[in-house]
């Protein structure tokens, strides 16, 4: 299988502050990840792909979960060194252009990375390619558009607020994401085939101290030229990081939508 990307990277956040990303998207949703693939059953001896790996936190526990004779491959633009493992192999791989191997995985993850893809119903469709008769597929996505304000100190916070949602939604559309991919994918799903779809939307309060909340923060520097250039200023962007720290701030996260659907066993005649 190829594992080298040679095309432009067009996923929207960089490099610069990735650390950061990562950790923050493992501490606000590794816990509903986790949950939602405890469900399916995965255990020794499975065979797994996760695609969009990140910082790697969800493919090391399937690799602890599938020890000591399963696989788990974690694929990425952007692979991240993971601590060794025996079970876990992490490589380069565009999942737009690159082959993954047809009727071999037992569970495919994909979390938060159609919603970038332009072409993400063809990557669909290769994914559940990928998988083995009987197996599952979860696809973890937002829906961004909905992640109301529900309480700030005043009223120049909370337009502040609304600006800066407004501005990063036009810059992630400019980027090729779909804001309403989430509600989206159950459909998506069985379009392509999948049979017994289970959806689990869920919802979180962000908060000072919150995950959710600081993943904000974070993205005022990591898009901060893409914000700027979509109308924001520096001293809003820091104004902003200031309100999400203000004890009085409250919001609703946006929906993540956990959606699990299984590859027949047989194709119907």
């Amino acid at each position: 299988m190829s594992s080298v990307h040679s095309g432009p990277e067009r996923y929207v956040f960089g490099a610069e502050h990735s650390g950061d990303q990562h950790r923050l998207l493992a501490a606000a949703h590794d816990p509903l990840t986790v949950q939602r693939l405890v469900e399916t059953g995965v255990g020794d001896g499975w065979r797994c792909l996760e695609i969009g790996a990140g910082g790697g936190t969800v493919a090391r526990w399937l690799a602890e979960r599938v020890a000591p004779s399963g696989t788990v491959l974690a694929t990425d633009l952007r692979p991240r060194v993971f601590d060794p493992h025996p079970c876990l192999q992490s490589v380069q791989h565009d999942v737009t252009r690159d082959p993954l191997p047809e009727g071999e995985f037992d569970l495919v993850l994909a979390r938060l990375v159609l919603r970038h893809i332009p072409e993400r119903r063809q990557v669909l469709a290769r994914l559940v390619r990928a998988l083995r008769p009987g197996g599952r597929l979860q696809v973890d996505e937002f829906d961004t558009t909905y992640e109301p304000l529900l309480l700030a100190p005043d009223e120049r916070g909370a337009l502040l607020y609304e600006k800066f949602l407004a501005t990063k939604d036009s810059v992630m559309r400019a980027a090729g994401v779909d804001p309403a991919w989430g509600r989206r994918v159950p459909g998506e799903l069985h379009a392509a085939g999948l049979v017994d779809i289970d959806v689990r939307p869920h919802l979180s309060s962000r908060h000072p101290g919150a995950a959710e909340l600081q993943l904000l923060a974070n993205h005022t520097k990591q898009l901060r030229d893409e914000l700027v250039s979509a109308g924001m200023t520096d001293a809003e962007l820091a104004e902003l990081r200031e309100l999400l720290l203000d004890p009085e701030f409250r919001a609703s996260s946006s929906v993540m939508y956990s959606v699990q659907g299984r590859k027949p066993r047989q194709v119907p005649a």
